[in-house]
């Protein structure tokens, strides 16, 4: 019996085209081993829809092309169950692939799922949204929302962004309470990481770990303008955790609570949730091909 394999594409993920992906996908996935399914997502949220039902026509491994979204969208149908993510990095920042060392050309992404080596990761959820990489609010949540409204995609609009939505942000008041204990902070953003990066290698968490069965929590206070610079290098450098502008924590569970509703992110998707944020680790959730 021939192998069942899905493979969904997102045409919008990144600023790339995927028109070749089909024909690269029949190359390397011969029809007389596998039965191979190609989907096209049409819309945001399409994807965990369709892969649902998929899953219940036993296909066992499921593919993501694109992005965090797309990676994010895939991986919620299929977790708490014995289906196989594999994953082809085609989007803006690819913070997963990246995290769990997946080639980012689509031949090589390609090839390592044949090869079929997968492990078990943990992934987190934030009130009734799931992630796998970070979720987090404040700035990054803020740049999330105005990127989604660009008509642009890639880490260059991303920076674009960034830089002119820096000076006007202003630090929110936040009660943490996690690991027993209970502590206000006004912060420029908060992150609570699966994986260490957001995206295109930009490690806001060096230090987290996807199977510790914990999440690394990095609160980060306003700082100068002057020293955005060094800021920004330390995350490329993945010694962040080493400025005196962050503090880090590791724990199983947090609730925040902030003074109003607003935006916050889940790899990098913005989302509008209420005043109380529940954040909490699912250990060992979600199988993914690796290397």
């Amino acid at each position: 019996m021939r192998e069942k394999i899905l493979f969904v594409i997102n045409p919008v993920s990144g600023n790339k085209s995927k028109d070749y992906i089909p024909n690269l996908i029949k190359q390397k996935f011969n029809v007389n081993e596998y039965d191979v399914k190609v989907i096209t997502t049409r819309f945001a949220g399409e994807a965990t829809q369709l892969v649902k039902q998929y899953v219940n026509k036993k296909y066992k491994k499921v593919v993501a092309v694109g992005g965090d979204g797309t990676v994010n969208e895939v991986a919620s149908a299929i977790v708490e169950t014995d289906v196989i993510l594999g994953i082809v990095p085609l989007g803006s920042g690819n913070g997963l692939a990246r995290h769990l060392k997946i080639p980012l050309k689509p031949q090589k992404a390609l090839d390592l799922i044949k090869k079929g080596n997968h492990i078990k990761i943990d992934y987190g959820k934030i009130n009734d949204r799931k992630f796998f990489c970070t979720t987090g609010v404040g700035f990054d949540a803020h740049i999330g929302h105005v990127f989604s409204k660009l008509e642009g995609r890639g880490f260059v609009n991303y920076l674009k962004a960034t830089v002119s939505e820096f000076r006007r942000y202003q630090p929110k008041r936040y009660e943490i309470s996690m690991n027993g204990t209970t502590i206000m902070r006004d912060a420029f953003l908060i992150t609570f990481a699966n994986a260490s990066q957001y995206g295109n290698n930009a490690h806001i968490a060096p230090k987290a770990d996807i199977n510790d069965g914990k999440l690394e929590i990095a609160i980060m206070r306003s700082f100068p303008l002057i020293t955005a610079p060094g800021i920004g290098a330390r995350l490329f450098l993945k010694n962040i955790d080493k400025s005196v502008y962050l503090e880090t924590y590791q724990c199983k569970s947090i609730i925040v609570k902030r003074k109003t509703p607003g935006v916050i992110h889940y790899d990098g998707e913005p989302e509008e949730m209420d005043e109380v944020l529940n954040i909490k680790v699912i250990p060992d959730g979600l199988n993914v091909f690796v290397n």
